[in-house]
């Protein structure tokens, strides 16, 4: 199972908003994060929190671009935390080899067939709508059947834009219009995404749904999750933290 590092070229973000928000910060901990072992380093230059309003495409580029510039150099895998497909062509050109989408394709009409022409991994999310609403939306009958519907939507869309199968990874969304139970009950049929014949990345670090008032109380409580994710046969864990995570894959 590999380990993806979260890198929040952000003032804003939930969990470390402000800690790496400049080119310094953010090259020392991506640094840290390569000796640590990480497998895939996320760059991300817009906050995808609960209430978070967008930044401007030019924000979001001046924020990653360098960052990503800096890191490519020593080969680590980079993957670019976008909803914007000129985000995306950018990263990728600057030294990304993967795209990580929140919202599936669903932000941007113009991303799907973006990554289809740079053939290049993709991991689309279920989503259902931004950040500035998005917790008006966690309404379900069934959370595990509809949130793998609306993926399968997302999975069909992008096989039709051209994406190969090979490049395609599913992300349930924890905590994206989901509450705590939702989240729990797709943490607890995750034979069900994985079922689907995708690669399924699962991102749930430090998020509320773990207990505590402070995102970094929460890091035991995601170590342990990650500890119980090892045996579920998903492809990967999105953390803020490296070497613990590796550690318990490790054990």
């Amino acid at each position: 199972m590999i380990v993806m590092g979260i890198l929040n070229v952000t003032p804003d973000s939930f969990a470390d908003g402000g800690r790496h928000n400049d080119y310094e910060a953010a090259v020392k901990r991506g640094l840290e994060m390569i000796a640590e072992g990480v497998d895939i380093i996320d760059v991300g230059g817009e906050s995808t929190k609960p209430g978070a309003e967008r930044v401007p495409e030019v924000e979001e580029l001046n924020r990653v671009i360098p960052i990503i510039k800096a890191l490519a150099k020593y080969g680590v895998k980079i993957s670019i935390d976008t909803m914007r497909a000129s985000t995306a062509q950018a990263a990728i050109q600057a030294g990304a080899q993967i795209v990580n989408d929140v919202s599936g394709g669903l932000a941007d009409p113009e991303m799907l067939k973006t990554v289809a022409a740079l053939k290049v991994p993709y991991i689309a999310m279920h989503w259902r709508g931004h950040s500035k609403d998005m917790n008006s939306r966690a309404v379900y009958g069934d959370v595990v059947k509809e949130v793998i519907a609306e993926l399968q939507q997302r999975i069909d869309s992008a096989l039709e834009a051209g994406i190969s199968k090979n490049n395609l990874i599913i992300d349930p969304g924890i905590g994206f219009a989901k509450d705590a139970q939702h989240n729990w009950d797709i943490i607890d049929s995750l034979d069900e995404f994985t079922a689907l014949g995708y690669p399924v990345l699962i991102g749930a670090s430090r998020k509320r749904f773990l207990g505590g008032d402070n995102p970094d109380d929460r890091e035991k409580a995601t170590i342990e999750l990650t500890k119980r994710l090892a045996g579920t046969g998903i492809w990967g864990v999105r953390v803020h933290t490296v070497a613990p995570h590796k550690e318990v894959l490790s054990a």
